[in-house]
């Protein structure tokens, strides 16, 4: 019997079980600590995803064939490097090579090395330079913690109150822990994730997709950890994914090669198409969320075999279904701030199309909100508008008394 272990609780591990139930090559699923939506697949197991020990004594008991680990807290704490140190096969990056994501200025001064395009930039620790260093520059101006802020830690300052504000937000009153701040040029264009299955110098793409950061619609509000996302994007052409593909994403995976810290998993491209060119804006060392949830339902191969291939250093058979997939999150009121917990949702079944769950959580048998983001409803389409259309029907279906969400997913491309 083929078992098969994911970390983590939110809506990209989700969808990663939806996509192993989906082959005939995994017998029994395990999710730690899972959700109410993971429990449709497999067992959930009351472990959190910083209690490694506690994982790698699961995974020895159980006889876990194969690991795939979702959040980059676990990354970031050597997940991997226990799992292997065990000898148990596990699907992600080392805790050094995660410092692509765990550590800004690691990332930067990779690209700057290697001349990978991206904004520039400097690295403070102090405040008070930091700030001069601002005030002799232009607005607006992004401001990055160096470090793990669950999508978070990333502002893009107006002004110089705006600046001196999230500075001290940053290295004064530690907001997301002691730490350094980047603070780099601003680039204007659209963004883009592109994830790529990566072992050492090898890198198979999947399908690029646009993530929507802010909390309201025309992206205003403030910036979340992703209210939507969508494939087929109008914007880039076949050169522009064939450059980020061989100048930043190999270029990438062949520096932490030479840097000692080669790197095994998915390799996450936050990229932007700018006047200039296309520039990295962040890298992040596992599946992105909410673009997973969007981006596996397009792959057509098994995905135990894909983890697997890229395990083994072997090539992948990767096959798409290219239609446009989109994806719409519904928040509890108030995210990302402070929200009230434990809204009963009424889900009706579908024929066509997902429902990922993010933050729901079990009580007295009925299933509640419990997270700030809660759920994502995701369909395809032949086009685009098709996609929209069917993911917003689906929206209007499903029932809770504490739920918002944006209702422009995908305008960038629908308007060409």
């Amino acid at each position: 019997m083929r078992k098969v272990l994911v970390i983590g609780s939110g809506g990209r591990c989700d969808a990663i079980c939806q996509k192993l139930k989906e082959s005939d090559k995994v017998d029994m699923l395990f999710a730690a600590p899972g959700n109410p939506g993971m429990s449709r697949y497999g067992v959930s197991i009351p472990i959190k995803v910083d209690e490694i020990e506690k994982l790698v004594n699961f995974a020895k008991k159980e006889e876990i064939d194969l690991t795939i680990v979702g959040p980059e807290a676990s990354l970031a704490l050597g997940i991997v490097d226990a799992f292997k140190k065990e000898g148990l096969r596990i699907f992600g990056p080392t805790k050094a090579a995660t410092m692509i994501e765990s550590s800004k200025s690691f990332a930067k001064d990779l690209m700057k090395k290697y001349h990978i395009p991206t904004a520039n930039y400097e690295t403070f620790s102090d405040y008070s330079k930091a700030l001069e260093y601002v005030k002799n520059g232009s607005f607006p101006v992004v401001l990055k913690y160096d470090g793990l802020a669950a999508g978070k830690g990333v502002v893009v300052c107006k002004d110089l109150l705006e600046a001196d504000e999230t500075l001290k937000d940053m290295l004064i009153d530690d907001h997301f822990g002691h730490g350094k701040v980047v603070i780099e040029e601003y680039l204007e264009g659209p963004e883009f994730s592109y994830m790529c299955f990566v072992n050492n110098d090898k890198v198979y793409p999947m399908l690029p997709a646009q993530d929507h950061k802010r909390a309201f619609d025309n992206d205003e509000g403030l910036n979340t950890g992703g209210m939507g996302a969508y494939t087929g994007l109008s914007f880039l052409t076949k050169e522009d994914e064939e450059y980020a593909y061989n100048e930043i994403m190999v270029k990438t995976a062949k520096a932490m090669v030479n840097e000692g810290v080669p790197f095994v998993g998915v390799l996450y491209g936050g990229l932007m198409k700018t006047k200039n060119g296309i520039k990295v804006i962040e890298f992040n060392a596992r599946f992105g969320d909410p673009e997973t949830e969007v981006v596996l339902p397009c792959l057509i191969s098994d995905i135990y075999d894909v983890f697997c291939a890229i395990i083994d250093g072997k090539a992948p058979e990767l096959l798409w279904d290219r239609r446009p997939t989109l994806g719409v999150v519904l928040a509890s009121k108030g995210y990302p701030g402070d929200y009230e917990k434990g809204y009963p949702i009424f889900i009706p079944t579908f024929d066509d199309g997902y429902v990922f769950h993010m933050g729901t959580a079990i009580k007295n048998d009925t299933l509640v909100t419990a997270g700030g983001r809660v759920l994502m409803v995701v369909s395809k389409g032949y086009t685009l508008e098709e996609a929209y259309d069917n993911a917003y029907n689906m929206v209007k279906e499903i029932k809770c008394d504490n739920l918002f969400y944006r209702h422009d997913i995908g305008a960038k491309s629908l308007k060409g």
